[in-house]
């Protein structure tokens, strides 16, 4: 049975109120709305939400209404009117991040109202996927980006070290023979770090069965992201100091970001493989 279906009935059923709901909350999310598909196509920090809202919505359709599900308007309209006074307040404070946060809390309220608290369990990895897809705020990104960035520069030094290149870190920057390195924020490794994150999310989700292999595939997420982004930092100062100063800047130098991500992609992936084949044995085998 596929999700279409059942969200078609209820649309050609209750057709006005669906309208209306959804007229009401276009006009008063719009600006969070607008706001947030431009960050998408404009940050490359939130470039993910371009992959991960369409996706959200195509999960949510394609997986339909949970059965058993009931409507709970008591509930459905409390959690409405806290998403709008959170609207209202983060309006006036021009907060971008609680803003889209509200947005998320109205459709969550709206879904409640229709069909359900069932229904927002029933919709999780969709759910999950949006909350992912909303850019983190600034103050959170930077304290965040610096010691990524530490912890890239020290696992960077310490490989040029162990391949006998002669370097001095300090803080972020690492000096070289007649040149220095500084691992910016674009290098902290939090853009993949995010990435990896949701593509953990998404994977465990979508391959693996229960709570506990999901959240250890997610958390598997860090360190792997981590360790890529030390190795992309060493492998730009080794080229560098052996090959060309040039390697370290340019095409070539975002070239090695996306080769790492497409590793960390694969370790990933074969990680999910490994836990889904110890979930199958583990199960409880069953006439």
């Amino acid at each position: 049975m596929g999700g279409m279906p059942g969200l078609k009935a209820w649309v050609s059923r209750a057709p006005v109120p669906a309208t209306l709901s959804g007229l009401a909350f276009l006009i008063l999310f719009w600006q969070p709305l607008t706001r947030l598909g431009v960050d998408w196509w404009s940050d490359p920090e939130a470039g993910h939400g371009l992959l991960l809202g369409p996706l959200a919505v195509y999960l949510a359709w394609r997986r339909g209404l949970a059965p058993g599900r009931g409507a709970q308007p008591a509930l459905g309209l409390a959690i409405l009117v806290g998403a709008v006074l959170l609207r209202y307040v983060s309006g006036l404070a021009a907060e971008l991040f609680t803003m889209r946060l509200s947005m998320l809390g109205g459709a969550a309220g709206l879904i409640v109202f229709a069909w359900g608290f069932r229904q927002v369990l029933h919709w999780w990895l969709p759910a999950t996927l949006l909350v992912l897809s909303v850019p983190i705020p600034a103050v959170v990104l930077n304290s965040v980006a610096l010691p990524l960035q530490l912890q890239a520069s020290k696992i960077g030094a310490s490989l040029l070290e162990f391949r006998n290149v002669p370097v001095l870190l300090a803080g972020n920057v690492i000096n070289l023979p007649g040149r220095s390195m500084f691992v910016t924020e674009a290098c902290s490794g939090l853009r993949s770090l995010t990435a990896l994150i949701s593509l953990g999310v998404l994977i465990g989700g979508l391959w693996l069965k229960v709570p506990w292999s999901r959240a250890l595939l997610i958390a598997a997420a860090i360190p792997v992201a981590i360790a890529l982004n030390g190795i992309r930092v060493f492998l730009t100062g080794f080229l560098v100091y052996y090959v060309s100063p040039a390697l370290g800047e340019g095409f070539l130098h975002y070239t090695e970001g996306w080769f790492m991500f497409v590793i960390a992609f694969l370790i990933l992936g074969g990680l999910a493989w490994t836990i889904a084949v110890v979930e199958s044995r583990l199960a409880p085998r069953t006439a």
